[in-house]
């Protein structure tokens, strides 16, 4: 069973930065797909960034040059390197992992593809 916890969210002013990290343990090397999604209220959960196989990530266009995903196997973390941040990035973010034969932007964002989901991390930007 894998278990993924999220930390680093927080409060910061617009065109600040902040850093999530996600813990997984029970991953298996069969578990080739990791992601970053946000949801704020009354709204559907969107992906943010994934990570693929050993090197291949995803961006939605919202944060593309703004965050960086990052994947450290050694540590079994996961982390999202968030700068410049706007108050449209306001959010819980959630860690979550799955696998999948192949990846595309369209399919390694999409929530159905991911099995684990952490307890979510919450970022708020002000302005």
């Amino acid at each position: 069973q894998v278990q993924l916890v999220e930390s680093g969210g927080g409060s910061v002013q617009a065109g600040g930065s902040l850093r999530l990290s996600c813990a997984a343990s029970g991953y298996s090397a069969s578990d080739n797909l990791m992601g970053w999604f946000r949801q704020v209220p009354g709204k559907e959960r969107e992906g943010v960034a994934s990570f693929y196989g050993l090197s291949t990530t995803y961006y939605a266009d919202s944060v593309k040059g703004r965050f960086t995903i990052s994947r450290d196997n050694a540590k079994n973390t996961l982390t999202l390197q968030m700068n410049n941040l706007k108050p449209e990035d306001t959010a819980m973010y959630f860690c979550a992992a799955g696998r999948s034969p192949y990846c595309s932007i369209t399919r390694c964002l999409s929530p159905p593809l991911f099995i684990y989901w952490g307890q979510g991390t919450q970022v708020t930007v002000s302005s």
